[in-house]
């Protein structure tokens, strides 16, 4: 990749990632929007200056347009995943919340005659569930859902709620936790 390209691509991804137009970061860092606009398209290259003052309104380092983003491959294995267990219910923890990542993913299981009451978590926050094996019964709000294998579910995670596994089997779930 050109250095071009990659000046466009990092100009774009930073941008985006904190939610700038075009116009914004052009008044915060003193640079014509017009300018920044060909350095999107990979149509103008920036004079050193231009870089450190993008950089700079951006609050990051000179090299942040230059380089390639690192690529960023997890590998998670339950087997080195630590296991919190509450009686019946395991709950294996994937993928953390982060400054990149406002969401947490879990995988839960259930054994047979389980169930679990959460009082309810952050108030700007939702839970997904999809059961991928058994069945799971979900109560939010008073009310109660029955999920079987392959069944999803969403709610606001704020309100107190119970998973319960009725069944003879266990069941297993992913849980994913969104921070709005």
């Amino acid at each position: 990749m050109e250095i071009g390209e990659i000046i466009a691509y990092n100009l774009k991804r930073l941008r985006n990632e904190r939610n700038l137009s075009l116009g914004q970061l052009a008044e915060i860092a003193g640079v014509s929007k017009v300018m920044l606009s060909q350095l999107e398209k990979g149509t103008s290259n920036p004079t050193i200056n231009t870089v450190w003052k993008i950089t700079g309104a951006l609050q990051l380092p000179y090299t942040s347009l230059l380089e390639l983003p690192k690529s960023q491959v997890i590998h998670v294995q339950k087997q080195n995943i630590h296991k919190l267990e509450e009686d019946k219910y395991h709950i294996f923890n994937y993928y953390t919340k982060a400054p990149d990542r406002n969401f947490e993913l879990y995988q839960i299981e259930m054994d047979a005659g389980c169930v679990h009451e959460s009082i309810g978590h952050f108030t700007d926050s939702s839970e997904y569930l999809m059961v991928v094996e058994g069945q799971i019964e979900l109560e939010v709000n008073g009310k109660s859902y029955f999920l079987d294998t392959d069944d999803g579910f969403c709610f606001h995670a704020a309100v107190p709620h119970i998973y319960r596994n009725s069944g003879s089997q266990k069941a297993k779930a992913v849980l994913m936790i969104h921070y709005i």
